[in-house]
């Protein structure tokens, strides 16, 4: 009996171990699927709305996908904040792509109609845009316009690709003119760096423009050359006649003030056809200069002695400053004849100093010194103490025939010239020339020369 409680009691501790361990395994699948469930359906959701929300990112750099389809709404409130701030995004990247696809077109457009002919580089020398003038003119020379490729082969001229070269390097605007190319050409090339890189090359077609100025120059060269010989004949006639006066032909005081009129006026007539040959000969690079090394002091006295016959009929004082015992790279004729021009301006309106003849007399002082800043220079200035300038003229002096007092220039035998080719002999040598001036208290015409380098001494052996 006792066995057969015990017997009993073991198999209803086994059931009840056996039951427990059951349920257990039962909650385990249980919590299972539902773990699956609850991540099948988290993952659903998401789903979801990312497909709602995806047609929406893809939208986003197209500005035409906003008139394709309405897009979806969001599958689940949670995600209605997100889209609505990409829809709005969408929106305005469409609608400022869509005004940058417009700008772009009518910019095009424009560039397209222009009779220059436009191109775009990058910072490696590389076409990324040209207009249609620029895409002709390729085709006409060499070849087409490609982008990507690069301007060197493309565009053969050196001069072009000096000026781009120039631009590129220095981030500085560039111009060349005139720049000739095959089918007898003429341009006028400009290149302007841009910001990020790069730069816009413009070409100009001065075709016509350029056989006009040559045409206008070959004029004004024939007529001053014919009309040199007639006023030389008069001038000496003229003065034969004055001269013949004072060794016993006498002429009325009315005969003798007439001869005296025409004597001037041929001379101003002959000082003005000798500016215009000069003239015409700078404007087309007939004038060749020789720059050498020449010593400062020698191309100062080599001024005064060739304005000393004139110094003297104006009874004027011409004093020599300062000046440095070195050398400049200059043409000793032309850099004579800027020096003499000067000097005559001053004489004629400087103010008087009273030790003249008649006491109409100016002083005239020329000087030079070394420039410490920027490339070695020497700097020459030409100073009177007269009236001075006003600065309204200043910024006008150095165009042609231009006169601030033309009542006084015309009595002085003026041409407005002088000024104009000064500037042009000092730039060709690589020079600035300015004017500094002080109503009262008279002006400066200052211009700069290269400072020749100094030999450098040989080794000793």
């Amino acid at each position: 009996m006792a066995l057969l409680w015990r017997t009993a009691l073991g198999i209803a501790v086994v059931g009840g171990t056996t039951l427990l361990l059951s349920q257990r395994w039962i909650a385990v699948v249980v919590g299972v699927v539902a773990a699956l469930w609850v991540a099948w359906s988290g993952t659903r959701c998401v789903t979801n709305a990312l497909e709602g929300i995806e047609p929406i990112a893809a939208s986003i750099g197209r500005p035409s996908a906003a008139k394709e389809k309405p897009w979806p709404e969001p599958a689940y409130d949670q995600m209605e904040g997100l889209v609505d701030a990409l829809r709005m995004s969408a929106g305005e990247v469409a609608r400022q792509l869509g005004a940058s696809s417009e700008s772009r077109r009518k910019l095009e457009a424009l560039l397209d109609s222009m009779q220059d002919a436009v191109t775009s580089v990058d910072a490696a020398g590389r076409i990324v845009w040209a207009n249609e003038a620029m895409r002709e003119l390729v085709e006409d020379s060499s070849g087409t316009v490609r982008a990507g490729h690069s301007l060197v082969q493309t565009i053969r001229a050196p001069e072009v690709l000096e000026c781009v070269q120039e631009a590129l390097e220095h981030g500085q605007f560039a111009e060349k003119r005139p720049v000739s190319l095959p089918l007898g050409r003429t341009f006028a090339v400009s290149a302007s760096p841009m910001p990020e890189g790069g730069a816009v090359v413009v070409m100009q077609d001065i075709t016509h423009v350029e056989q006009v100025e040559r045409t206008q120059r070959e004029f004004v060269a024939n007529v001053s050359h014919e009309l040199r010989t007639p006023l030389t004949s008069i001038s000496g006639y003229v003065e034969t006649l004055l001269e013949d006066e004072r060794t016993g032909l006498f002429f009325t005081p009315q005969v003798r003030e007439f001869l005296e009129a025409i004597y001037k006026s041929a001379r101003r007539m002959a000082r003005l056809t000798d500016d215009l040959l000069a003239m015409a000969k700078v404007d087309s690079g007939e004038q060749k200069l020789r720059p050498q090394p020449v010593e400062v002091s020698i191309l100062l006295q080599e001024a005064e002695d060739a304005v000393a016959a004139l110094v003297k009929e104006k009874h004027g004082v011409l004093e020599i400053g300062e000046f440095p015992d070195a050398e400049v790279i200059a043409d000793l004729d032309a850099i004579v004849q800027v020096l003499s021009n000067l000097i005559e301006n001053a004489l004629n309106y400087g103010r008087s100093t009273g030790q003249g003849k008649d006491g109409d007399g100016a002083l005239v002082v020329l000087s030079a010194e070394v420039v410490t800043t920027g490339a070695p220079e020497i700097c020459f200035c030409v100073e009177d103490f007269g009236a001075g300038i006003a600065s309204e003229h200043v910024s006008r002096l150095f165009e042609r025939f231009y006169r601030v007092d033309k009542t006084r220039s015309r009595e002085s035998g003026g041409t407005g010239l002088g000024l104009s080719i000064a500037k042009h002999i000092v730039e060709a040598h690589r020079g600035r020339m300015w004017v500094e001036s002080e109503l009262g208290r008279g002006s400066r015409f200052c211009f700069t020369l290269p400072l020749a380098e100094p030999a450098r001494e040989q080794p000793a052996a």
